[in-house]
Formats: structure tokens, sequence, C-alpha cells
């Protein structure tokens, strides 16, 4: 296979290829899958600058695997190899007794054995590796599924710079289930890894930031995770299936026999279809419990409806998995001795597989799709159903549970776990008039026909470059390196400097307790360098109290300006306060305040001469920014009457008198001086006043990559500091 070529490649990454190996007379040949994302993702990879990797089923013997790789590059597959134990341990294990389960919330289900993540890590890492056999420099990379939650992260600290796309075809838990798994800060490292991470779901999105932002040191804006100098998104694709496909089928020859046969004989009954993997995920025991609660309730239908129901064999030497096929077996079984009679039966049951032709029969035949899974990714047995409905009529039971209960809200939808829910729902389906089916089943068409899966793919890569592309234009606003040398160059051909710098969050790191935030001795040490140079005056402007900078930084040949511009002290000179500002209105503000704080554990208000600040650093996660959004809407029109100026931080909301601002403070301290270099460095919503009032030839540098005036951005407080040393650096070359 050709590595070297340097055009832009689709590489696809999944546990599966999309063939089968089937072994035959010592001769391998391949026959492709009818998975839905290997006729998704067909296009794809068939096309010439795209490859698929993945494990291509079956146990390769080593003096072999040379011949699998040359045949399988022919149809642009490449494999990874994997060993019995690594199935069964890795995927088998893993994957699928630990992963699964949990993602599915039967926890219960889950086994955290330390062998199965060992395991786990040493296969991603050998994905990883076989990647890196293929991969070029400007590929986009497209990882699909539970299986191998690790590899974003593995290949992005082996190429930074990759394109990487993320997407998980099952549910993502809320936190309270995840955090369950030993492994979680790992997996969740893994995962971010990728610039573009995408579900199903809106409600699988808002499961994964919450978690994210919890374990991980991450912050989150909408649906943007924001992790040291990337940004990585979290969006909600519905996948599609092949509609074309599903309703061109039903006009073949082939498939209208088949419907001939199936109907023959059943002309006065209703037919419920049910088809699945036999899964406890799947929710086909108590489908079965509806069925037989209706029959109890409603004897009107015995001998006039026949469910179908086919499950597809699955993992039964899984003990869970055997369990339940013994318990439909069963079930099934007494629930047909009952109620059948010579010419008629309630349940016909089928553990096995069908070709795409038969199930297209079933699929255009049956008046009733009952799909009622406890929970599922999407379910595209639905959609299906759907797309074989050429004559608009037949009515879709589904599950607020699954993915697909979103998009297909013309269903019925039922609580999978309410049996008498899903009785009423097949009583109001077998009564449903015509009119009523066409018009429902007419609007799911138009759905799953505009929404198929080209459209899923399209969206899934459009999303991907454009994500590249604005962390691209954030990279370019990022102050190392490039801009450094910018930055520095001017600093050494300038003769009368000023330095504004916010002090937390921008010289030194935040810390849960406010007082802990004391400098250190880099800092002074930092300080003390910048103002050796005579053409350097450095202004610390801080919304700390003016006798905590006092404290810090008297002794220093600094200007200091406290509490946002209240209060301001040039070096070798006393505080002076700005005229005319009144506290009158701090009692009242700060009853009210009071009372937030009584209602939120961990936070406490901080008072200053000119304002009150409300801190919620310490809070329980989620519950100070609910706090602070209720504070500001609530209060908001009452310090405007006030003449007060609200303004939320960093953890934090502060209201002072509004004519305290950081840029007005700014500009005031510039009055009458006329400096050939400024540059202001800051963290917060109280800087954004600096970088707006500066004059246009300044430096604002924003200290967090979120949207700002600032020009340009760093990524947090030791990156000022390195920018900071650099240019005092920069002055001792220029003095030598």
């Amino acid at each position: 296979m050709d590595t070297t070529n340097t055009s832009m490649k689709t590489v696809i990454i999944s546990n599966r290829l999309p063939v089968k190996i089937i072994e035959k007379d010592n001769e391998y040949t391949f026959i492709p899958s009818e998975g839905g994302l290997a006729t998704g993702l067909g296009d794809v990879y068939k096309s010439g600058n795209s490859i698929w990797i993945g494990w291509p089923g079956i146990d390769v013997p080593e003096n072999r695997q040379e011949e699998v790789i040359q045949k399988l590059g022919e149809l642009n597959l490449y494999p990874v190899f994997l060993t019995q134990e690594e199935i069964n341990l890795y995927y088998e294990g893993f994957s699928n007794e630990i992963l699964w389960p949990v993602f599915h919330y039967l926890v219960t289900y889950a086994h955290y054995e330390q062998n199965y993540w060992d395991f786990y890590q040493s296969v991603n890492q050998k994905f990883a590796k076989c990647a890196m056999q293929v991969l070029g420099r400007t590929d986009k990379i497209w990882i699909q599924d539970y299986q191998l939650l690790l590899l974003p992260g593995i290949l992005r600290e082996k190429m930074p710079s990759a394109t990487i796309g993320f997407f998980q075809h099952i549910p993502f838990p809320s936190y309270e289930i995840f955090r369950l798994i030993p492994w979680r800060e790992e997996l969740l490292n893994g995962l971010i890894g990728a610039d573009l991470i995408g579900f199903h779901t809106y409600d699988d999105v808002r499961h994964f930031i919450s978690t994210a932002t919890r374990l991980l040191p991450v912050n989150s804006s909408s649906n943007v995770l924001h992790s040291h100098e990337r940004q990585i998104v979290i969006e909600a694709f519905p996948m599609g299936i092949d509609y074309e496909k599903f309703s061109s089928l039903v006009s073949t020859e082939e498939v209208k026999r088949e419907i001939g046969y199936f109907k023959e004989g059943k002309e006065n009954v209703k037919i419920i279809l049910s088809i699945d993997r036999l899964d406890y995920s799947k929710g086909i025991l108590e489908r079965l419990k509806a069925l037989e609660l209706l029959l109890q309730m409603h004897p009107e239908f015995i001998g006039k409806i026949e469910l179908f129901m086919i499950v597809v064999p699955s993992r039964d030497t899984v003990p869970q998995y055997s369990d339940l096929r013994e318990q439909i077996d069963q079930f099934v079984g007494n629930l047909n001795a009952r109620y059948r009679s010579m010419d008629w039966i309630p349940v016909n049951y089928f553990y096995r597989s069908f070709p795409i032709e038969v199930l297209s029969a079933l699929y255009s035949s049956a008046d009733i799709c009952l799909v009622t899974p406890m929970r599922d990714g999407m379910n595209l047995v639905s959609k299906e159903y759907i797309a074989s409905r050429n004559n608009d009529d037949g009515v879709l039971i589904l599950s607020e549970m699954a993915g697909a209960s979103k998009e297909l809200t013309d269903a019925l939808v039922v609580n999978p776990n309410n049996l008498g829910d899903i009785m009423e729902a097949i009583v109001s389906a077998l009564k449903m008039p015509l009119e009523e089916q066409q018009l429902r089943m007419k609007a799911m068409r138009a759905v799953v026909e505009k929404y198929n899966v080209k459209h899923w793919v399209n969206n899934f890569i459009l999303r991907l470059n454009e994500v590249k592309d604005s962390q691209k234009s954030l990279l370019t606003k990022h102050a190392v390196n490039n801009i450094n040398e910018v930055i520095a160059a001017k600093y050494a051909n300038t003769k009368s400097r000023v330095l504004f710098l916010d002090y937390d969050g921008t010289l030194v790191d935040f810390t849960g307790n406010i007082d802990d935030a004391s400098p250190d001795d880099e800092l002074y040490d930092l300080i003390e360098n910048l103002v050796l140079d005579k053409a350097n005056t450095v202004v610390i402007i801080s919304g700390r109290q003016h006798e905590t900078l006092e404290r810090w930084f008297g002794h220093l040949q600094v200007d200091l300006i406290a509490e946002h511009g209240a209060w301001q002290k040039s070096h070798g000179d006393k505080w002076h306060s700005l005229p005319l500002l009144t506290d009158q209105w701090k009692s009242e503000i700060k009853a009210l305040l009071d009372t937030y704080t009584d209602r939120t554990p961990g936070s406490f208000i901080e008072e200053k001469s000119y304002s009150l600040v409300w801190h919620y650093r310490k809070a329980e996660e989620g519950l100070g920014d609910l706090r602070a959004n209720e504070i500001v809407s609530h209060m908001k029109i009452l310090a405007a009457d006030k003449g007060l100026q609200l303004m939320p931080g960093n953890k934090i909301i502060e209201f002072k008198n509004m004519e305290v601002n950081k840029g007005k403070a700014a500009l005031n301290w510039l009055y009458g001086k006329h400096p050939d270099f400024i540059i202001a460095l800051g963290d917060d919503h109280t800087d954004e006043d600096i970088f707006r009032a500066l004059p246009s030839d300044a430096f604002t540098v924003k200290v967090g990559n979120n949207l700002s005036e600032a020009k340009y951005y760093l990524n947090d407080f030791k990156e000022v500091r390195k920018l900071l040393w650099s240019l005092v650096k920069e002055e001792f070359i220029d003095r030598s």
C-alpha cells in the first residue's frame, strides 16, 4: 500500500472491517457485511483516497498475514490482527462486559476486571500502531465507537496537529453512571484527543459534557470543551440509513415473492413485527409480557393478531445472554401453549438471522413495528421499517429510550418499562384509521429520507473540517512563538513602555481560597527584573482590595490600581480613591447576597471599599453556576437603578460603582503620558474593558482561549510568565 501519497485521505478506524473473511479450501475470500456502518461509509472507503482500518474478524496465522494485507489493500482496507486472547479480554471483556452494560445503564452486569483494562489499553495501542503505518500528515481520521475510546488520545500524542473525529454509536450515560468505572479519567482523556466527538442525540452530548467537566480539568462553553490549547466540539449527529435501498427493495421480484408467501392465509390477521439482536438492552421480555397482558385484557384480539419476533443470535456463550435466551424461549413456549388454536399462534419466534430480502418482505407486510429497547443509541430497525412503507401505511411503536424517538416524533412513543403503556399503544395502533397512519408515516418518511446515512457522513466530515479551521484561526492568535517574536521585536525598539498586568488568573493561578494566591518568589523576581529597565513602567491592575495590593507589592517600583480602578497609587506616592464614589448601596445589596450565600454551601461574600464580590469557586460544580445565573437575573435591574455595574467573572459576580472600570482607570493612568509600547494582559470579563479602551497599536492578550476583544491569547499564567521573561531576556541581550 502506498503510504507516501501526500494527498489528503480519510482514514476510518473501527473495531471490525466492513467485510467478513471466509476461509474455504485454504483460500481467503471477502464478502461485504450488511451492517449500517459498512453501508453508510461504503462510498467513503471505496472511493480512491480513503482507507478503513479494523479487525478482519478471524485469527489469521502469522505466515498468512502479509497475503491478507495485500488482498485487503486492493479494497482500501487495512487489517489489525488480534489474537484470540485479545478478542476475549479487550472486546468480549472490557468493551462488552464493562462499557456496554454501563453505557446502557445496566451497571449490575458490569465486571471491572483489571486484566480487561490492561488488554483494552494494549489493543488500542495496537490499533494506533497499525494506523501509523498508513497515516499521512494531513489525513482526516474518523474513529468509530466504544471499543476504541483511548485511540484518539494515543494518536493525538503521536500526531499533535492531526484532524481526529470520533463517533459513538451507543448511548453515553449520565455522570452518575459513568463515574462508577474505575478507569473513568483515562477513558475521557483518550476521548478528548479528538477534535470533534459525535453522538446520536443531544442528551448524550449533555451527559458527556457534564461528565468531562466534572472529572477532568476542562471548561465548557455551550457544546465546546476547552482543554489546554485545544477546543473540542461535542455534537449530535443522528445516524440515518440507506433510505433508497430499503424503499426500492420492496418492488424487486424476489421481495414480492417473499411477500406473497408471507401473506398467504393471513388475510384477516394483523401482523406485529419485532427484530432485535439478542441483548438485555433490547427489552424483548417486556415486549412479550405486554403482548400477554394484551391477550388477557383484550380477548377480542385472540386469533386476530400475530407477533413475528426475530431475535438475531449474539454472544450466547456469555451467561447473561444464554439466560436471557432461555427466558425468552420459555416465555414464548408458555404463551403459545396457553393461547394457540389449531390454525393460529400468537408468537412466531425465530432465533436466527435472515437475508435482507426476507426482512424487506416483513417490513413491508407488517401492520405494526414494535421497537421497545430499554436503551438504544439510535435503533435503525425503526428507520428501515419506515423506509419500506411505500404506501405510507403502518404504525411504528417506539421506545422513548431509543435515540430514534427524538427524530421520529410521529411514532407512538412508549416507556419500555411500562407494560400497560406498550399494551395501550398496540391497541391504539390496531384501531388507528388509515388517514392517521398515513399522516404520521408521511412525516416520518420525510425525516428518514432527508436525514439518510449519506447526510450523516457528510455532516460529520463537514463539521470536522469546520472545527479544525476554527482551531487553526485560534492558533494564529496564540501569543507564543511567532507572535512572541513580534512583541519582543517591538519591545526591543521602544524607549517608553507600559505593562498593564492583571493579577488573579494572569500572573498567578486561581486557588480555592482567595487568601492563598499571594505572590511567589519567581513572580517577585520577574517583576523586579522588568522594573530594572528604566524604560518600563509596570502597572498591576486588579480587582483586589488596595490594602492587599499594598501588602504584596507596595515595596516594589510598580504602580498599583486596585478594585478595578476605585483606588490608584503611583510608585512612591500614596493611595487615592476616585472622587464622588459612594458605598451607601452596599448594605442593601449585601443583605440580598446573604440570602444566596445561605443557600449555596461553599460560597462567600468579599467586601471591598466600593464593591461587593460573591465568590462560588468552592461551591458544588453546577450549583454555583445556577445560583450565579439567579443572582444576575434577579439583581440586574436593581443594580442598574443604583448606578452599579454587575460583572460576572471567573467563578465570581462583582457589584461595583458604574464609574469604576479597568478601561477608564487605564486611560486615566495614560492621560498626559505617551508610551511607545503598551501591553495589557488579563483573563477576566473586567479586563475586556482595558482591551477595548487601549489604542489600536497596543498589544492586548487574553488569558484563556474563549472569545475576547483581545488580539491574542495565552492559555494560562505559566505562558504569561514565559512571555514576560522572554521580554526581560530580550533586554539583557540588547544591553550586552
